[in-house]
């Protein structure tokens, strides 16, 4: 069953493979899908395999281990999948306060999202998850498991905390440089 389980990841490719439908394949339970997702994971954790078993939510995949990515950006041209620094704080607003409008990521920026939303929804880092209850019933977006993937994590709950900056004393620059003496 470990070999068919590899395969059915193999075969997957990028997309990866819900665990339902693993199991519906496979013709198991829960308890015996952990055991082989667990014996996988140990198998690829040994230094001799390049790649490892991730989990992205409820979806497995197989994905080449980080501590070998320099060999691998020489055949991959990475540049490709860059985001800009507004695409990046688009999807970070997004992440942390999932679900959201575009008109609420707006109100965060302070300036339109409309072209970075549309950017993240290509390159499917984030997906329309529903309409909103607000007049006009605008798109409410969320992140994708292909966001999980590209950054590492297995839920969103995973996110770094956002540290809190310390607010800084509000000083009026007119009074405080043109006193009189």
């Amino acid at each position: 069953m470990q070999g068919i389980l590899e395969g059915l990841l193999f075969i997957s490719g990028d997309e990866g493979i819900d665990t339902k439908r693993i199991k519906n394949i496979l013709e198991i339970d829960d308890e015996k899908l952990n055991f082989l997702i667990n014996a996988l994971e140990e198998e690829y954790e040994k230094e001799e395999h390049g790649i490892r078993l991730e989990r992205a939510g409820d979806t497995l995949k197989l994905v080449t281990k980080v501590e070998y990515k320099d060999y691998y950006k020489n055949m991959v041209d990475i540049d490709s999948d860059l985001l800009s620094n507004a695409a990046l704080e688009t999807l970070a607003i997004i992440a942390y306060n999932q679900p959201m409008t575009r008109s609420q990521v707006d109100e965060v920026r302070g300036v339109d999202s409309s072209y970075n939303i549309r950017k993240l929804v290509l390159k499917e880092l984030i997906e329309e998850k529903g309409r909103s209850e607000l007049p006009g019933r605008p798109i409410i977006y969320g992140t994708t498991d292909k966001f999980l993937d590209h950054f590492g994590l297995h839920s969103i709950d995973e996110l770094p905390p956002i540290e809190d900056t310390p607010e800084t004393e509000e000083v009026d620059l007119f009074e405080s440089k043109y006193q009189e003496n």
